[in-house]
């Protein structure tokens, strides 16, 4: 657990989710009030769209396992619940992010496009996941991350090596599950590889990169699970084999905005 911020951090070893939808009294109830917020979050940002979620309404993590069952929902239906500050605490937005780790030592990081529903927001690639992630009845958050990472970011599976563990930054009604993803290539090179797919993409949810080495360059965009998984990863000892030391500037590595 960490000892850096007010986020419990557990490392998970394995995730069984399960897809395993019923009702949302919520969504249902509150009909009439989360549509007519919707239609004013579209008036500001006509590109938002109403998809499909998934949302956890079970859990529990013992023995390294992180168990839970989601359900099924509409997107403005969650993102009511979200700007509410959460108010039916019988779901959990428990979703999965890859940080990309770069061969000299700097996460990755976008910066949201003012588009989206959360613009201006440094996260790492990911998100909640929806129904494409379901995969014969269990919930595949190891490959929303990488659907999420390549539509993002343009970057594939065959770009890293994913750490074995989960990071799981239990944040209040939501669970950030962080995994560790290692490239070979260093952070200019992968910032700029990038910023060509951003460029490339009229509909891109990115409007920029940031790059990350150290304390010094949290930001308050970065919602409050981002830096305590930066603040918890960059403060455990160093590991064998684990590479460069994140949160230390390496010789010759220009920090880029």
């Amino acid at each position: 657990m960490s000892a850096t911020s007010d986020h419990p951090i557990l490392e998970i070893e394995r995730l069984d989710l399960r897809f395993a939808p019923r009702p949302w009294a919520f969504a249902e109830e509150r009909r009439r009030e989360i549509d007519a917020h919707f239609a004013a979050l579209q008036r500001a940002r006509p590109a938002l769209w109403n998809g499909r979620v998934l949302l956890q309404h079970r859990h529990e993590i013992a023995g390294g396992v992180l168990r839970g069952d989601y359900l099924e929902t509409d997107f403005a239906s969650f993102i009511a619940w979200r700007d509410w500050g959460a108010p039916d605490r019988s779901v959990t937005n428990c979703f999965a992010l890859g940080a990309v780790l770069s061969a000299d030592g700097a996460f990755l990081l976008g910066e949201m496009g003012a588009h989206t529903a959360n613009a201006g927001r440094v996260y790492f690639p990911g998100g909640t996941p929806d129904p494409s992630d379901v995969v014969e009845g269990r919930v595949d958050l190891e490959g929303s991350v990488r659907r999420e990472l390549l539509e993002e970011t343009g970057l594939a599976e065959a770009d890293f090596r994913a750490d074995p563990t989960w990071f799981a930054v239990l944040a209040g009604p939501r669970i950030a599950l962080i995994k560790v993803l290692r490239a070979a290539e260093t952070a200019a090179a992968l910032r700029a590889r990038v910023l060509r797919h951003i460029a490339a993409d009229p509909e891109a949810e990115l409007a920029g990169v940031r790059l990350v080495r150290s304390l010094a360059d949290l930001d308050p965009q970065m919602p409050s699970f981002v830096q305590a998984f930066l603040m918890h990863f960059w403060s455990r000892p160093a590991r064998p084999g684990a590479g460069l030391r994140p949160g230390r500037p390496q010789p010759d590595c220009a920090q880029e905005p």
